[in-house]
């Protein structure tokens, strides 16, 4: 939607929104918690006040809208078939897309956790809808594996609830979560987080009825004797979010593997001309007020893309940005300096947790930017903002510095 109301305001008329849901607002109509947009907003918003805002202004700007359709593939030449029960199959030539199609949780299947398999596991998500806009509860004695953001959220909405959220494990030493999430959702009711820990066995034949956790080395390896065991009829996975590119694959994109998101440039088009890719798709976020913000600026980008057809275009300058030391990827990958706009924002996500350390960016071994950190951890994103008469006719590198 924020892509689509910026393309509307900067020129393009002809613009369509191609949603598989039955309603606009993807996940954020089951994110019924509050602490969304305060960025874009300046106020606290609940998840469907925040989608609500972008709906409204859809509809005052007129913007068509599709919703229960599929998106089967996209062409490299911009052509999308498109199949829903109102329409049937059809094929829609673009002169510019802009992928939005967000993330989806990575399943058990995907965990290799040994044990039977019950009834009583669910990810997060489908927990959260569950609850949120079903009316069900999934069960009353809950484990959750992983301290991803959904998976503290929904440990605070289970005991509100009424159910008994006995343990959340997280496999890795730090929590996938925000901090005020581990705060809010966690500390504020009594809910222990076990780091370094995993689920070892599932047990249960139609139902789930427990579950036996273990303490992890630094491989990742269940250390033999630390083995606690959690009566439950409920586990919920947190464990991670996966970009929904396979979309992005028909229509020949190029995938980045450290992000399983699309490599983009500074205008976040892909490597396929009039293809661009933002919010989760791209890489997943912390905030959604940074996937609506990106989402405007691809949106913006599309429209420039279909106005210069035809006219004399800038000569490219690409310089390439890449991660160094202790930074996983950047988006975007590469900046072109004679078509950029005035500044950039450079995302990143660290691979540790780094106390009292600095952000370099570094220009032909020279830092042209250094921002001083407290601390870094790899569940919350990082924003560098890069003015064009800083930067360099030469390649990039994103690294963690010494100490402040």
């Amino acid at each position: 939607m924020a892509a689509a109301i910026e393309a509307k305001k900067n020129g393009i008329d002809d613009i369509v929104i191609l949603e598989r849901d039955v309603q606009l607002g993807g996940i954020l109509n089951q994110c019924i918690h509050n602490g969304f947009g305060l960025h874009t907003f300046k106020e606290e918003l609940t998840g469907p006040e925040y989608a609500g805002r972008f709906m409204a202004e859809v509809k005052r700007l007129e913007i068509p809208v599709e919703t229960g359709c599929m998106v089967l593939s996209i062409s490299p030449e911009r052509e999308i078939t498109v199949v829903s029960r109102a329409q049937g199959l059809r094929v829609i030539k673009a002169d510019a897309i802009v992928l939005a199609m967000g993330c989806r949780e990575r399943p058990r299947g995907a965990l290799n956790i040994p044990g039977t398999r019950p009834q009583g596991i669910y990810t997060a998500g489908t927990a959260q809808k569950m609850v949120n806009c079903e009316g069900y509860m999934p069960g009353r004695e809950v484990v959750i594996l992983g301290s991803g953001d959904i998976g503290l959220i929904m440990a605070r909405r289970m005991t509100l609830e009424g159910a008994h959220v006995k343990v959340v494990a997280e496999l890795m030493p730090y929590s996938g979560g925000l901090k005020r999430n581990i705060v809010q959702c966690l500390d504020d009711y009594g809910i222990p987080l076990k780091l370094s820990h995993t689920v070892v066995d599932i047990r249960g034949k139609r139902r789930l009825e427990g579950v036996t956790i273990a303490q992890v080395d630094a491989r990742g390896v269940p250390v033999p004797g630390t083995e606690e065991d959690y009566a439950c009829d409920t586990l919920l996975l947190s464990c991670g979010l996966i970009p929904e590119n396979e979309l992005s694959l028909t229509a020949g994109v190029s995938i980045n593997r450290a992000t399983n998101g699309p490599f983009v440039d500074d205008a976040l088009e892909t490597d396929v001309p009039g293809v661009f890719a933002c919010g989760n798709v791209l890489h997943v976020h912390d905030l959604v007020d940074f996937v609506s913000e990106e989402a405007g600026r691809a949106g913006r980008s599309a429209a420039a893309y279909i106005r210069r057809q035809g006219q004399k275009a800038n000569a490219p300058k690409v310089i390439r940005v890449q991660p160094g030391d202790g930074v996983r990827y950047t988006v975007p990958s590469t900046i072109d300096l004679n078509n950029m706009d005035g500044e950039v924002h450079l995302r990143f996500r660290v691979r540790d947790v780094y106390k009292g350390r600095s952000i370099r960016v570094l220009a032909g071994g020279e830092a042209i930017v250094t921002k001083k950190r407290k601390i870094m951890v790899p569940s919350e994103m990082e924003d560098v903002v890069l003015k064009r008469d800083a930067l360099k006719d030469c390649d990039l590198t994103v690294e963690i510095g010494g100490g402040v």
